[in-house]
């Protein structure tokens, strides 16, 4: 499906997490919404203390009493296309002696796409978009922690047709659920831990089930600190992501022009996955249950330095030193931010993003800025994000408005 695979391909660069070794299928939904967050590094794991709770961490729900609802509004990307939003819709309400129930709705819409046959002439056009829409649940364990659930129907709608002799429609629909945990006094009185993993759930498949992508599971561990006065309060906020996929493209590892062609004892098998060391060159993903675990080890153990793979960096000598520890600690994405607030009615934040292996980073490899400001009064909060970056970048000038009601 031509169509389908180019939109899959451009979304791979709007959204600009590249893992070379790690694909996973709907990245949109690491997309991270609320101009506040985002404002602050996209950090948030550890505060969670309102209506985006159900999205960063549904733990921080069992905290919060009364209703809110919140919004947010993403021009994705206006360096590379003007048709392309992120709308996010949230809302919570505590239920007295049971907790606190929420969730929120996601609209991804990628705009207006081309249709083209196998030998690429034009057919028309059509709307792609994505849907994801969660209900959450959060409660106390004790005053200092809770834990917390979100449980998401993703519903992905590439192009309503296949293409020549291709069978079945661009879309899916999957589910898939989040867990999270919060503690509010972690050794110390104003330091918070916070802790997640988003996306738990079985494979993407549109049109071939053997060729569906894992979820994006994704682990976050957060901290926030917080110094208050009477009139001033400062946070300090630090988000670590780790990306619990394992899966491969095809791969030549030991350069002799063929993919496979052998069983793992290295005997000459006609469709084996395997080469003749023994070593999987085939693509393959593991299910989710076994990646929570393998994909800390995955490139160090299951991943061999080749010149001939096409995977990674190669240094001057032509190695990409794919199968290393070291490869390991760089997939890792780091968040970073600093909040002010005046008297709970004004705020201003200020943080960074550093993703080497996503390449989403400024000149001489520093950071990705970020940077905010928000409003509070009598209920209403505004709130502004933006983040910087390289120009050119496809992430460069991206600005975030958001709302929020407290009822």
């Amino acid at each position: 499906m031509k169509q389908a695979v180019k939109v899959l391909a451009s979304m791979l660069v709007l959204i600009n997490l590249a893992w070379p070794q790690s694909e996973a299928g709907a990245i949109w939904l690491l997309i991270n919404p609320g101009a506040r967050p985002c404002g602050m590094g996209e950090a948030g794991v550890g505060i969670a203390d309102d209506a985006y709770a159900s999205y960063w961490n549904p733990a921080g729900m069992g905290f919060l009493q009364g209703r809110e609802a919140a919004m947010t509004h993403i021009n994705w990307l206006p360096n590379l296309a003007s048709d392309i939003y992120y709308e996010f819709l949230g809302y919570r309400h505590y239920l007295k002696d049971i907790g606190t129930l929420g969730g929120h709705i996601i609209l991804m819409n990628l705009g207006e796409q081309q249709r083209t046959d196998e030998w690429g002439n034009y057919l028309g056009d059509f709307n792609s978009f994505m849907l994801a829409s969660a209900a959450s649940y959060g409660t106390a364990l004790t005053r200092q922690s809770a834990i917390g659930v979100s449980v998401k129907m993703v519903h992905q709608h590439l192009t309503d047709q296949g293409a020549g002799a291709e069978k079945g429609k661009g879309t899916s629909t999957n589910f898939c659920f989040d867990v999270g945990y919060l503690n509010r006094q972690f050794f110390l009185k104003n330091l918070s831990l916070g802790a997640t993993i988003a996306n738990i759930g079985p494979k993407i498949a549109f049109i071939d089930a053997a060729q569906a992508d894992p979820m994006p599971t994704n682990l976050k561990l957060g901290l926030a600190y917080s110094l208050e006065g009477e009139y001033n309060r400062l946070t300090v906020a630090y988000d670590i992501n780790k990306l619990l996929v394992t899966s491969y493209p095809d791969r030549d590892i030991d350069g002799d022009g063929a993919v496979g062609g052998y069983n793992d004892n290295g005997h000459r098998f006609t469709g084996g996955d395997f080469n003749k060391k023994g070593q999987r060159e085939t693509a393959y993903s593991e299910e989710w249950y076994k990646a929570i675990f393998t994909s800390w080890i995955d490139d160090w153990l299951l991943t061999y330095d080749s010149k001939a793979d096409g995977i990674g960096a190669a240094d001057k000598d032509g190695n990409t030193n794919d199968g290393s520890f070291k490869r390991e600690i760089e997939k890792l994405t780091h968040n970073f931010g600093v909040e002010y607030w005046y008297s709970d009615l004004f705020a201003i934040r200020v943080g960074f993003i550093y993703d080497k292996i996503g390449k989403i980073l400024m000149k001489d490899k520093w950071p990705v800025p970020t940077f905010g400001a928000g409003l509070r009064w009598a209920g209403l909060g505004f709130d502004f994000g933006y983040t910087a970056g390289e120009a050119g970048h496809p992430r460069q000038n991206t600005m975030l408005f958001s709302l929020n009601i407290k009822f």
